[in-house]
């Protein structure tokens, strides 16, 4: 039996969620409903399509080329989709192992920090929108209160280290 997933969209050539060209993978479903939310089209389980995770890998495929930096799975909030994610991000991390992997959830860190699917995980990008803290200087981010975590980092010295951009 395949496991089916509820999808939002997939984007291809994204620069606004992560570095570089990306593509970004919209998983459908949330349960916080943040005041001001840019994604409201994604808060219901039951919106987007239903596909199977082999439907799903084949549209990602199909997006990924040679200049693609990475791949971002957003939402709604992925995490509604564990099985799912868990499923696509070790497809992606074996099909195409110099691709990066970020993950935006409106969970924090702390709470979230021994699920298995982060092994594989290069940046979560942590905590709920708050609309009173919105921000659009932020790279990456809508509001000041979200981290950038570099979750290998994070991992290993157990405490929270945040992602930076490298420059030039």
């Amino acid at each position: 039996m395949s496991i089916k997933l509820r999808l939002g969209g997939i984007t291809a050539n994204s620069v606004v969620d992560g570095p570089g060209l990306r593509t970004v993978v919209f998983l459908q479903g949330c349960p916080r409903h943040c005041p001001g939310c840019h994604n409201e089209e994604l808060l219901r389980p039951e919106g987007g399509r239903e596909v199977t995770l082999e439907e799903a890998t084949e549209e990602i495929k199909a997006t990924i080329s040679p200049l693609t930096q990475g791949v971002t799975f957003s939402g709604g909030d992925p995490l509604m989709q564990l099985q799912a994610l868990k499923y696509l991000i070790q497809w992606v991390k074996q099909e195409f192992p110099r691709l990066d992997i970020w993950v935006y959830t409106g969970y924090c860190y702390e709470d979230i920090k021994d699920l298995s699917v982060l092994e594989r995980v290069n940046v979560l990008v942590d905590g709920p929108f708050v609309k009173e803290l919105k921000n659009l200087d932020l790279i990456f981010r809508g509001s000041a209160n979200q981290r950038l975590i570099d979750v290998a980092k994070t991992r290993q010295i157990g405490q929270v280290v945040e992602w930076q951009p490298q420059v030039w």
